[in-house]
């Protein structure tokens, strides 16, 4: 297993929807794999495989706490196929780091997808869970927490982003 890079904001590939899996070989466990010790060690409760530079539909979830046992979740494929309620929450991304907002998704989704071997399964969350698999499958369609957020925090955000990579910028000079 390899830790891979986590892609940052604003590398285009977090903008880009990505494409089916149609094999479940060798190479998609390792991806999987790595995805999840990355995720570990990020650490995160989630990641999607465009995250670390590859356009595919997969996914690693684990909304468990330091002293529970895991709920390690492989999706492939996946998608929402139903949505209850809503809730406004602080999320945040390990893909632009150092930042939260309050986003709102629905408290409850039933989510349709492949487990790594083909299987198709149904995954119903609700809390955490049900925000962790909207979050992740909104990063396979190329979708990302600011673009959930209001106008006049996303023109914040961006100014602040800004700022800080001119300044990134200017210490690596």
């Amino acid at each position: 297993m390899a830790l891979l890079e986590i892609r940052k904001y604003p590398d285009n590939i977090l903008r880009k929807k990505t494409a089916p899996v149609t094999t479940f070989d060798a190479g998609l466990q390792r991806l999987i794999d790595d995805m999840i010790e990355t995720m570990y060690a990020a650490p995160g409760v989630g990641l999607a495989a465009n995250q670390v530079g590859v356009s595919k539909q997969v996914a690693v979830i684990d909304v468990s706490g330091k002293d529970e046992e895991t709920s390690l979740i492989v999706l492939v494929n996946p998608e929402i196929i139903h949505f209850e309620g809503e809730a406004s929450i602080e999320e945040g991304c390990l893909s632009i780091p150092g930042y939260t907002t309050v986003v709102k998704r629905a408290e409850k989704v039933i989510a349709r997808c492949c487990d790594r071997e083909g299987k198709e399964i149904e995954i119903e969350g609700d809390g955490i869970l049900a925000r962790a698999l909207q979050h992740e499958i909104d990063h396979l369609n190329g979708i990302l927490l600011i673009d959930r957020i209001g106008r006049i925090k996303k023109e914040f955000f961006k100014k602040r982003y800004k700022r800080e990579y001119e300044s990134l910028k200017a210490s690596l000079s």
